[in-house]
């Protein structure tokens, strides 16, 4: 049985994540138009270097994060709205906080 807190969206599909992004690119498309102010939503484990990495992919001029810390202080819940030109960007946010331990994308 595999560790359920570290199931990657790779694990949901057995084409290395391929169909999921497809298929996300396309209701993205369906329901968003571009280009958007687009928001972001995670839960990250609190620490420093999770804030830094996410400020970092999450570098253009129009970025605004919020972040909240849960009753515990052990985890963050940011909300994060940019700018994206197309759904492709979208997805490419999402793969870059998918390197991120223990990342809970909403």
């Amino acid at each position: 049985m595999k560790d359920l807190g570290n199931i990657s969206v790779q694990d949901i599909n057995q084409n290395d994540g391929n169909d999921f992004y497809a298929s996300f690119r396309e209701k993205l498309i369906d329901v968003e138009q571009f280009p958007t102010l687009y928001t972001f939503k995670f839960i990250v484990p609190a620490t420093t270097e999770n804030k830094q990495v996410i400020e970092t992919i999450f570098e253009h001029p129009s970025t605004k994060i919020q972040i909240k810390d849960s009753k515990t202080g052990k985890y963050n819940s940011l909300s994060i709205e940019t700018f994206v030109n197309s759904a492709d960007d979208v997805i490419a946010y999402y793969k870059k906080v998918s390197s991120l331990e223990k990342v809970i994308m909403l």
